[in-house]
């Protein structure tokens, strides 16, 4: 909170943080709705005010065309907006201001765009651009084949690798992270192999992070975003992102049959509504693509 000028308002915030904190968020949450409130504050500073109780619903709107006169998408407003009323709804909780008028505020007009789902090419393509790195492939077939978030992968230690008692690998165990409970996840033999190939050309180091460096560093989100980032490119693949890998799987999942309960549980979804949204796009997955018998 370095970058809020104002004392109270510097307060304030960090009494927010600290409460999302005790909530359980996960990190990466608090670091988003610090920077967005950091950025509602400074602009409420500039406009003199100096009690959050004095807040208008016209000052917030003139923040929200702020914004969008910044160039912010639709999106990136929205979701300010949220954090803006997360934000008040505390203060109003804790008697700091008297009425809640972020209430009022209404979100800028947009379309969601339907989850990109590679294509039987595009996801045979960057399984072949991958295999000439053991320790990309494994990544990319983890995420294709078990759903789970990049951080969530950059996230496994060794002793989340669960083995049967013949000591070949059974599952991956994902430790809980903020708001999301801990899960097992099945891996299928395709994922199985991947992972074993990469672990015994694995670095050999003190930290027990599954993926590593050359040096034996735990590889961050950015390095494994990077990687795949240039496999689509290798692989020809245009508009996609490292989450429309675990989109492919849940969107592949219901086209086959698994009931939307078992996906939501597999991908960790703390609500049944996000994964029914992908049931709107399956069926012409479905008919193009059930022979991607890997998933």
């Amino acid at each position: 909170m370095a970058g809020i000028n104002n004392p109270n308002f510097k307060e304030k915030a960090e009494l927010f943080t600290e409460d999302l904190s005790k909530k359980g968020r996960s990190e990466a949450t608090i670091i988003a709705y610090a920077k967005d409130i950091e950025q509602l504050l400074n602009y409420l500073s500039k406009l003199g005010i100096d009690s959050l109780d004095k807040v208008t619903i016209e000052q917030l709107e003139g923040y929200r065309q702020n914004l969008q006169d910044n160039n912010y998408t639709p999106k990136s407003v929205s979701r300010k907006i949220n954090s803006t009323r997360t934000f008040f709804r505390y203060l109003l909780d804790h008697n700091y201001i008297q009425d809640n008028i972020s209430e009022k505020l209404a979100h800028p007009r947009f379309e969601l765009k339907p989850p990109r789902v590679l294509s039987e090419m595009e996801y045979r393509a960057l399984r072949d651009v991958s295999r000439v790195d053991i320790r990309l492939y494994s990544i990319v077939e983890i995420l294709l084949q078990t759903g789970i978030r990049i951080g969530e992968l950059a996230g496994l230690s060794l002793e989340d690798i669960r083995t049967s008692k013949d000591g070949k690998i059974n599952y991956l165990y994902v430790k809980a992270a903020g708001s999301h409970p801990s899960r097992k996840v099945p891996l299928n033999k395709s994922a199985k192999k991947a992972l074993d190939d990469y672990l015994t050309v694995r670095p050999e180091t003190e930290d027990d992070t599954v993926f590593v460096t050359k040096n034996g560093r735990p590889l961050l989100v950015r390095n494994i975003r990077t990687a795949i980032d240039k496999a689509f490119e290798k692989a020809g693949i245009k508009n996609a992102k490292v989450n429309d890998l675990r989109n492919t799987f849940i969107a592949h999942h219901l086209a086959n049959g698994v009931g939307l309960p078992t996906v939501s549980k597999l991908v960790g979804h703390k609500r049944l509504s996000t994964t029914e949204k992908y049931l709107n796009i399956i069926k012409p997955v479905g008919k193009e693509e059930r022979n991607l018998k890997e998933l």
